[in-house]
């Protein structure tokens, strides 16, 4: 990388974790939200649940609609801030294109 942009601006670098940051606090509340929602389904269709497979059920479908959450948020931060452009494609010259 020879160019100083994207997260290594300092300003850029703290507006962008800020964003992040943001992103992912609204979707937690989201998370909790889609929770909610399957241990309502869970006990309309079983009845009582188990405090285990309540347990369970929470940390799954929160850490799941996390981990995508994440990776998403993570996705759009690198090309928002044009960090993926400061990638150098060192193989381009040796993969021969068909025109």
């Amino acid at each position: 990388m020879t160019r100083k942009e994207a997260l290594d601006d300092p300003q850029i670098a703290a507006t962008a974790w800020g964003r992040f940051r943001r992103i992912m606090a609204c979707m937690a509340a989201g998370g909790v939200a889609c929770v909610g929602a399957a241990l309502f389904f869970l006990y309309w269709w079983t009845g009582a649940l188990p405090l285990h497979m309540a347990i369970a059920t929470t940390l799954g479908v929160w850490l799941t609609f996390m981990l995508g959450t994440g990776l998403m948020a993570l996705a759009f931060l690198s090309s928002g801030t044009g960090h993926d452009e400061q990638v150098i494609d060192r193989a381009k010259d040796e993969v021969p294109l068909d025109d």
